[in-house]
């Protein structure tokens, strides 16, 4: 599916509406503002600033706004650079890899926008096997192990995407040597592969997907991970949280997941928002 046809599938009803602020602030640690505001073109700066401010409202000032190939890349790194809320992670994303447009020419623009110095992290990379049949599955390998280690030589942050992956994407990782901060985007594992990842000090990043009803794996996952090793995040405009689910997402609605991960974890919210934002601070650095 292309971006625009992703962005048009999460369009559909009406925006929900911003939930009860948090009591301590939090951080989205994966956004795509881009394809949740405008597939097609560059989003108006006035939309993209407004959307920030909803989450600011709320008690999420922290995104990281995340690139899935060159030109996406190239704004995010923009928007990170003119706006103090925001920090940008960049890269080919694997589905645009497994097609070829991680060739030697977008991995030397990733390189170069990983230099930048409100560039935190590279990703999303890694491997999808749901979307991208066999034939395309040796260009995404390929492409994963070139963008860790890009994320090795510039020190930043990796952010995975992985999809129908689990043992590939730690094969890899264990292969190239993963990176001192690894953040499994969206977590989707059940808790052998949390646990598998934990121990490698790799952090868990959850998505609206853990208020899911039939996500009991998923909280059995976030349970046994130490608070430091978690992250929440949107994902926006896919995988809306619960009681909205289908509806489209927005960094404003962290808060439903992180009060979900709370009562998950038993971590009082306040405890629980601090460690998401130390944790979000030590894997991408200062705002």
């Amino acid at each position: 599916m292309s971006r625009s046809a992703s962005a048009r599938a999460n369009r559909r009803g009406e925006p929900p509406p911003s939930p009860e602020p948090l009591p301590s602030p939090a951080v989205d640690s994966h956004t795509h503002l881009d394809i949740a505001l405008d597939s097609d073109r560059r989003p108006d700066d006035a939309a993209v600033d407004a959307e920030i401010a909803a989450a600011v409202a709320v008690g999420v000032p922290r995104l990281v706004q995340v690139g899935v190939d060159v030109p996406s890349s190239r704004w995010s790194a923009e928007l990170a650079a003119r706006h103090p809320n925001v920090l940008a992670a960049v890269a080919v994303h694997p589905n645009e890899a497994g097609a070829g447009a991680a060739d030697d020419a977008a991995l030397a623009e990733i390189d170069r926008l990983a230099a930048l110095p409100r560039v935190r992290a590279v990703g999303e990379t890694g491997l999808d096997r749901f979307r991208t049949g066999p034939d395309g599955w040796a260009a995404q390998e390929a492409s994963f192990r070139a963008h860790v280690q890009i994320a090795k030589e510039r020190g930043v942050a990796l952010v995975i995407h992985d999809r129908d992956a689990h043992e590939e994407i730690l094969r890899v990782l264990d292969d190239e040597g993963a990176p001192e901060h690894t953040v499994l985007h969206c977590f989707s594992g059940d808790a052998t592969f949390a646990r598998a990842c934990v121990e490698r000090g790799h952090v868990l990043s959850f998505a609206g997907t853990l208020t899911f009803g039939n996500a009991g794996y998923l909280r059995e996952a976030a349970a046994l991970a130490p608070v430091d090793q978690l992250l929440v995040e949107t994902d926006s405009p896919f995988l809306t949280p619960m009681p909205f689910r289908g509806r489209p997402n927005a960094s404003r609605l962290v808060p439903l997941t992180v009060r979900t991960l709370a009562e998950v974890t038993g971590v009082d919210l306040p405890e629980l928002c601090a460690a998401l934002t130390a944790t979000a601070e030590r894997v991408f650095g200062p705002w």
